[in-house]
């Protein structure tokens, strides 16, 4: 064979490889959800968009091994436009098909932030070749950083809300333990530390939620108090507890049947079906797809959820049986 006949067969072998790898990878299908425009409501058809759950559908998928490119351009172009001077967010309502105005402030600042600047790091390139791109996340990480509260080491909610929250620390804390400089480890690792100080109860031996005083006498529920307990197992943070897996057994056996109610009376908590996967607590996430799939596209049935619900799929699970036990 000629060397040039040998280069071709070459090439097109690693191209046929490379679109044989690609097309393996599974992509986030968000029809209902996400709009031409971009936008992506947070219920099936629904005239709401939080960037909140859309970004964190987006980053669930992304770190689930599927491929949310198309999507999650589309919405950052969305989006961008809409940040405001000082680098927040808001929430916005559908008014027309593909008209959607800025109607309510964000939940909560901090987390959406965070949540923001690790989406638009999951696309390095065009995050580096598009200077509005570029700009939008340099204005997001000052933005963030006036929310820094010295004296805890913690992220509070808003300008306005001046209180901490665990959950939504925990995520900026998954932003900055993915920036790769050895000072950024380091500031990621202070804020572990800030974060374990703050808000563990050794008391109790569980995580306060927040650092508002009242909350410490409300009696718990399942959002925000039993789901923040499993948490940091969702974003990989070292509990510093005892082992996250018999930790996790422990809070299944208590609170699996409390979690599959959500889908009855709240959203349908997908989120910890991924963990249940990532656990390899298999009967969990066929509880979860027998109990909660039947909402699908229904309005407990949030964007998050439909992503939780491809993720599990994909990896080959059914719903369990009408006999099985799921309490």
């Amino acid at each position: 064979m000629k060397l040039h006949h040998f280069l071709q067969a070459t090439i097109l072998a690693l191209v046929v490889g490379y679109n044989s790898i690609a097309s393996a990878v599974p992509k986030l299908e968000l029809a209902g959800y996400a709009g031409a425009d971009g936008a992506i409501s947070v219920l099936h058809k629904g005239e709401s968009a939080d960037p909140y759950f859309a970004l964190q559908a987006l980053l669930l998928a992304h770190d689930n091994g599927m491929d949310v490119s198309a999507v999650a351009e589309k919405f950052v172009d969305w989006l961008l436009p809409k940040q405001k001077p000082d680098g927040t967010f808001d929430r916005f309502c559908r008014t027309a098909d593909t008209l959607w105005t800025a109607c309510k402030v964000a939940d909560a600042d901090d987390a959406l932030l965070a949540l923001w600047m690790r989406l638009l790091q999951t696309m390095p390139t065009k995050l580096n070749q598009n200077q509005l791109w570029m700009k939008s996340y340099l204005t997001s990480q000052v933005s963030l950083e006036r929310l820094y509260q010295p004296s805890r080491g913690i992220y509070m909610v808003s300008p306005v809300y001046l209180h901490g929250l665990f959950m939504d620390n925990l995520e900026v804390w998954s932003f900055k333990s993915h920036l790769k400089q050895p000072g950024q480890q380091a500031e990621a690792a202070k804020l572990a530390k800030a974060i374990r100080q703050t808000f563990w109860n050794p008391v109790d031996q569980r995580f306060l939620v927040s650092t508002q005083l009242e909350q410490r006498s409300e009696k718990p529920a399942f959002y925000p108090d039993h789901a923040a307990q499993v948490f940091p197992l969702l974003v990989d943070f070292p509990r510093g507890a005892g082992d996250g897996k018999s930790f996790y057994r422990a809070w299944m056996s208590a609170h699996r049947a409390e979690w599959l109610m959500q889908s009855k009376k709240d959203y349908s908590w997908g989120l910890i079906a991924v963990l249940a996967l990532r656990q390899n607590d298999k009967s969990s996430v066929q509880c979860w797809l027998r109990e909660a799939a039947g909402n699908r596209h229904l309005d407990r049935w949030a964007v998050t959820d439909e992503t939780a619900y491809q993720i599990v799929i994909g990896r080959g699970l059914t719903p369990a049986a009408p006999s099985a036990s799921c309490s």
